[in-house]
């Protein structure tokens, strides 16, 4: 009797716990959530994956949901589509697994955006904005579903299927007075205006444009605004006004370059890089200089030595046997003192190779985002003037376009790949927490531990080198090891990073790790080295590896006053 009371106070506490916990986590994302749209999106971040971690825990799917929601919605305000399109899609994994038809409209709506408007794939931006409206109908949500129809009604005039367009553009000319607000205006005349400009109504085409550009001015629907004007300068063209259609393509292009800069994440400073290297080098090049000549001094020293010796062989056997040995013990600690210097050397000389890998990473990525992709955008539009101004649709022409476009698409994806903006944004923690959960899949998981909080920041160049460092073995890793599971693990103490990277692969020979080809491993080595840090590779055949890193910590430069 007393084990059943006693199972019944365990069972009664359990759940109070459990209470507790997701009452604790719908407060974390409800409050990620004001942050969010405040347009802190640091703290945003920081507390949403607080959240997540104890939605996992609690094994909520719509928490989890919730959570991965407010993430994905964190980076599609941060210009971060991929990352976002990413976090979207495993909510909409969670969010299946629940009767939570709201939810599912968000996710599948925000899906929906990302491929129509940033990717331009359009026929998958349509088929989510679709499955968007088949939940906001079970709810019987009439502001959603008149926000979901808009929204399928620009993704298809985007493409010119007006017919497939007009039902939902007629649906919404009912209903917008009664279920609409004033953020979809601009949108609706805009639509109605390119609507109408299709089937030759140009007077109506006329009013309609100039009604959503006049609500535009007046309210804060920037991004519409900037789209009303390209539309209108579009029916200008096709009217033969080109003074005028020249007036709103120029305007439209100065809200697109402001709306873009306050997108524009923080660039990084990469002036004097050249110099620096060129300076690093000839700073290498003056120690080996200085080392051969003392080598050779010592040579001509020794020389002189062994002639003396051989004078006075007959007199002092003794004197003669002490010198030979006093200078051969010499020799040896100068040998061995310049094979340290050498071994430093390379040392150096691998660590300014690596420095200015990651320094051109900054330039090209800075380059490939701030110059090409802008011309390429340039080009596009250039193009969709040229065709409009000339009444043709050539084939040709219409194939350029959606290449620019691609390739624009591609280009910014590279340099976020060059140069991780999550780490120049947030810092260290963050994106090596991210790096773990990007990389963890059905083959592998990475656990990711730290004690020191995700919004550190340590200096600039000292968070890349420590990324790239465990980014490289976290890629050996996945790679090489057969691991299943692997851990990342990181700990300040007393001014030094204290790094663990494990995993339980199938491990190696630690006497062959220098001849394995494409580890990394002696670079590795040699980058810890140059920062007066430790590493020590522990492993064995079938038992896993383990690299533990000790590296004195960098911190910011504190401003002068």
């Amino acid at each position: 009797m007393l084990f059943i009371l006693f199972l019944g106070t365990t069972n009664l506490l359990f759940s109070q716990t459990k209470d507790s916990l997701k009452k604790q986590t719908s407060i974390l994302t409800q409050e990620a959530t004001q942050l969010m749209k405040a347009e802190n999106f640091e703290k945003s971040l920081i507390l949403s994956r607080q959240a997540l971690s104890q939605a996992l825990i609690l094994k909520d799917d719509n928490l989890i949901a919730m959570c991965y929601n407010t993430i994905a919605a964190n980076f599609d305000q941060l210009a971060e589509f991929e990352k976002a399109l990413f976090y979207y899609k495993k909510g909409v994994i969670y969010a299946n697994r629940t009767n939570n038809n709201h939810l599912k409209n968000w996710l599948n709506n925000n899906l929906g955006n990302i491929y129509c408007f940033d990717k331009k794939e359009y026929a998958k931006g349509i088929y989510y904005y679709k499955k968007s409206l088949e939940y906001s109908t079970k709810i019987a949500d009439s502001s959603e579903i008149l926000l979901t129809k808009l929204n399928i009604t620009w993704a298809y005039f985007d493409i010119s299927k007006y017919d497939l367009g007009s039902p939902y553009l007629n649906y919404i000319n009912k209903y917008h007075k009664k279920h609409g607000d004033e953020t979809t205006a601009v949108a609706l005349n805009m639509l109605n205006g390119m609507y109408y400009s299709h089937i030759n109504n140009n007077r109506k085409a006329n009013s309609y444009f100039e009604k959503a550009i006049k609500l535009g001015q007046k309210g804060s629907e920037e991004s519409d605004l900037s789209f009303a004007h390209q539309e209108y300068s579009k029916f200008l063209f096709k009217t033969k006004s080109f003074k005028k259609a020249y007036q709103h393509l120029n305007t439209y292009n100065e809200l697109t370059a402001k709306i873009n800069n306050e997108e524009k994440l923080k660039k990084i400073n990469v002036v004097g890089i050249n110099l620096e290297i060129d300076e690093y080098k000839r700073e290498i090049d003056n120690i080996k200089t200085e080392y051969k000549t003392s080598h050779q001094l010592l040579l001509e020293k020794q020389s002189k030595n062994k002639i003396i010796s051989i004078i006075i062989i007959s007199i002092l056997i003794l004197i003669i046997v002490f010198s030979y040995l006093y200078f051969q013990n010499n020799q040896l600690k100068q040998t061995n003192k310049l094979k340290d210097i050498e071994s430093k050397i390379q040392e150096n000389i691998i660590t300014a190779s690596i420095n200015g890998q990651e320094m051109e990473r900054k330039k090209i990525a800075s380059f490939l985002h701030d110059n090409i992709s802008a011309l390429l955008s340039s080009a596009a539009m250039h193009l969709t003037i040229f065709s409009t101004k000339n009444q043709t649709n050539n084939e040709e022409i219409t194939k350029t376009k959606a290449i620019l476009i691609q390739t624009h698409y591609k280009i910014r994806d590279l340099s976020h790949q060059l140069l991780p903006s999550l780490l120049a944004r947030f810092g260290l923690f963050y994106a090596l927490n991210d790096l773990c959960e990007i990389n963890s899949n059905s083959n592998i998981h990475f656990d990711y531990s730290s004690n020191v909080t995700s919004e550190t920041r340590y200096n600039e160049d000292y968070e890349m080198k420590m990324y790239f460092i465990i980014s490289e073995l976290l890629n050996n890793i996945t790679k090489h090891s057969d691991a299943s599971e692997a851990k990342l693990s990181l700990k300040e103490i007393d001014n030094q990073l204290h790094i663990l990277v494990k995993d339980n692969g199938k491990g190696f020979e630690i006497k062959q790790y220098n001849t394995i080809e494409g580890f990394g491993l002696n670079q590795i080595k040699a980058r810890i080295n140059t920062m007066d840090g430790k590493i020590k590779i522990i492993s064995k055949p079938n038992e896993g590896t383990s690299v533990k890193i000790i590296a004195p910590i960098e911190y910011k430069a504190k401003p002068t006053v």
